[in-house]
């Protein structure tokens, strides 16, 4: 693990890739950030399953998220990690990625649909819908965290150097 710091002071977390990928794998929550080809940026909520080295999610051709991953691929990620119930400060994972569209009869789409990985985003009718399609990000190799390989007492304690960076295996490039 690389930890990167906002400030000077020694990091007083740590956190492996595999813990990290633990963490995308138990969640389902993601703000996508996209941007237009007029530079006009734009986030939403999406929910999201990962299969091996990406995450997926669907959403309507029409949508603003959409037009703007068809007109520029690149993307920013922030999935939150709520570590207590009510309160306290959260938590996530971000990175910036590349994103493009799949029709819902794309081969590799519909591999990953018949091992079972994206149920939790195709059970509900997404394949059949008029204007249906489907987003494949692909995860980079660099993770960046605020809060997370540290306890709660040391993250409401020193908010400031919360931030860090996960580099994950080779075999995810």
């Amino acid at each position: 693990m690389n930890a990167t710091q906002t400030h000077n002071h020694k990091p007083s977390h740590h956190l492996d890739s595999r813990r990290a990928l633990s963490y995308l794998d138990r969640r389902s929550y993601a703000v996508i950030a996209s941007t237009s080809e007029t530079g006009r940026s734009h986030s939403a909520g999406v929910i999201y399953a990962r299969s091996g080295h990406d995450l997926f999610f669907s959403t309507m051709r029409s949508s603003r998220k959409a037009r703007n991953i068809a007109a520029n691929g690149h993307v920013g990620v922030t999935i939150p990690v709520r570590r207590v119930p009510v309160g306290g400060p959260p938590s996530a994972i971000m990175f910036q990625a590349r994103a493009e569209l799949l029709e819902p009869t794309d081969p590799t789409l519909l591999d990953r649909v018949a091992t079972g990985d994206l149920k939790a985003i195709t059970g509900h009718g997404e394949l059949e819908l008029p204007d249906g399609v489907f987003v494949r990000v692909t995860l980079p190799r660099r993770l960046h965290t605020y809060g997370l390989g540290m306890s709660l007492l040391s993250l409401i304690r020193d908010p400031l150097n919360a931030a860090g960076t996960v580099t994950l295996p080779q075999e995810f490039q």
